[in-house]
């Protein structure tokens, strides 16, 4: 695809997930899909008549085995936050339809414990997981994810 093509096309509607735990820490997981020594938050898309929230919660479920119960919403972003794909990885995802994402995050509360994360799930997007402090999280995700990341740190920060 062409660098005007990929301009054309729409951001893909998608929710993010900031869970923090007692430590004031984040869960980050590494993904299945990708061999480089990149992590990140929980995210996906949102269903078509979808309520962000809803989609966040149960795409938390989804990747991390973390059940609603065990969080609390304390906060979202005001806005949704965009990121472009890399050029070469426009085709390759979601069928060629989508620039990249736009975003809606939001902060959870985890009160449950660890063995309460399970990222064996039913189609497992992480091979590993871990609790992060903040000022380290912009240094072990991709390149293309970190603006919009160092915008979610920024708004999240006085709830963290």
């Amino acid at each position: 695809m062409t660098p005007e093509e990929i301009e054309k096309l729409p951001y893909r509607p998608c929710v993010g997930v900031m869970v923090i735990n007692s430590s004031g820490k984040v869960f980050v997981g590494q993904r299945l899909d990708n061999n480089a020594d990149a992590w990140q938050m929980p995210q996906g898309g949102v269903d078509p008549g979808e309520d962000p929230q809803a989609a966040a919660l149960r795409e938390l479920e989804e990747e991390t085995g973390i059940t609603r119960d065990l969080v609390t919403v304390e906060a979202e972003t005001k806005d949704w936050l965009p990121y472009e794909l890399p050029h070469d990885l426009v085709p390759k995802l979601w069928k060629g339809r989508f620039r990249g994402q736009e975003q809606k995050w939001f902060l959870l509360r985890f009160n449950g414990t660890d063995d309460q994360v399970n990222i064996q799930t039913a189609e497992p997007e992480f091979r590993e997981w871990k609790w992060i402090s903040t000022d380290k999280l912009l240094g072990s995700i991709v390149p293309f994810k970190k603006d919009v990341y160092a915008r979610v740190i920024k708004e999240f920060e006085d709830q963290i």
